[in-house]
């Protein structure tokens, strides 16, 4: 067998010498032959297909070390873990998009309060909460203001304070008058406040009883500027937005089975029954990522808003609320109806349904 110098070897695999003399060290492409006097490396024909998965690899933004456990398996296997990576990158690209589209609008002037539309919206709306059939009491808070819409689910053995404080503390969105332009620095700020008052409840047990340190909430919430929606979202509450008839869930959830599916480990079949499927990856508590999605979306008269808690999204089939949502037209009656199918099914959790109507006044 004719061994390729290591000059040959990096022009067939379109990889430097460099970059060869670097893997050889982490122990990614290992010569077939290193001279014993000279340290020069020469390589077998066949590693080629190595070297050049190697380098469509880091082409992709691979990092080394993941590219080593792709090098060491087999063709199905090594598929499934480039497939998972591209969709954790396109996952973190669309929120960096998301945030990039918000800053451009905010550094070119443009004023997300001025309408777009030739006559004013507001907003009809209506939230409810119910403890289920199931649970003992009641851990989710859902709130619906002129401006703010709000649900959070508590979790630990304060779960309820957790939630009620980290939506009271963004309740004072609905009177702030911040500039178009300090958007983002508002809801930040708001964000800021409700995380510590989500600590302050799970501060460490004073005595007084209930284990308080593992407190903590999801949150997911949306404040209206006049003409868009501007998002705020932790956890695994959920908005829908119906538009045209049609249904599109608008968040995504930072949930461990969540993970799974992006990366293809989990059909959203097999998530439904999954034993983690309530397992958070973010969330407001101590300890807890508590990263938030943020974004906007600009309103239309005729579009309807849900939030809701998991409570409703893992009981309640998403026709019977796409049915819901078109077929009851006050927002009264919408919630009432969401949170009733959830109680006919079982009500395994609580429930917390926000309905908002964007309408043009009159």
């Amino acid at each position: 067998m004719e061994l390729l110098t290591i000059g040959a070897f990096a022009k067939a695999s379109r990889l430097s010498p460099k970059a060869l003399r670097l893997y050889d060290e982490l122990g990614l492409l290992t010569p077939a032959r290193v001279d014993p006097d000279t340290g020069y490396r020469r390589y077998a024909p066949e590693q080629l297909e190595q070297a050049r998965l190697v380098a469509w690899l880091r082409r992709l933004g691979m990092p080394l070390a993941r590219i080593r456990r792709v090098c060491a398996m087999d063709p199905g296997e090594a598929a499934g873990e480039i497939r998972a990576y591209w969709a954790r990158v396109e996952a973190d690209t669309a929120a960096r998009r998301d945030l990039a589209a918000f800053l451009v609008d905010h550094l070119t002037g443009k004023d997300p309060t001025m309408s777009r539309t030739t006559a004013p919206l507001s907003l009809r709306y209506a939230a409810l909460s119910d403890a289920g059939r199931v649970r003992p009491s009641n851990q989710d808070t859902a709130y619906a203001g002129s401006r703010l819409l709000a649900v959070a689910d508590g979790y630990g053995g304060r779960g309820a304070l957790a939630g009620a404080a980290a939506v009271d503390a963004l309740r004072s969105l609905e009177s702030e008058t911040a500039p178009a332009g300090d958007l983002l620095n508002a809801l930040e700020d708001a964000l800021g406040r409700a995380e510590r008052a989500v600590h302050g409840v799970s501060a460490p047990d004073d005595g007084t009883g209930g284990d308080s340190t593992d407190a903590g909430t999801t949150l997911t919430a949306m404040l209206w500027t006049g003409s868009q929606l501007a998002l705020v979202h932790i956890g695994d509450s959920r908005v829908h937005l119906l538009r045209d008839g049609k249904l599109f869930q608008i968040t995504h959830d930072h949930t461990v089975v969540q993970s799974l599916i992006d990366e293809g480990r989990l059909t959203p079949e097999e998530a439904a029954s999954h034993p983690q499927r309530s397992l958070l990856l973010r969330a407001l508590g101590r300890g807890a990522d508590s990263t938030p999605d943020l974004r906007l979306h600009d309103a239309r008269a005729g579009d309807r808003y849900l939030l809701c808690s998991d409570g409703l999204s893992t009981v309640v089939p998403a026709g019977d609320i796409h049915r819901v949502l078109t077929d009851t037209p006050e927002p009264e009656a919408a919630v009432r109806e969401l949170v009733d199918l959830a109680n006919a099914s079982g009500g395994p959790d609580n429930v917390s349904c926000v309905v908002a109507d964007v309408v043009a006044q009159a």
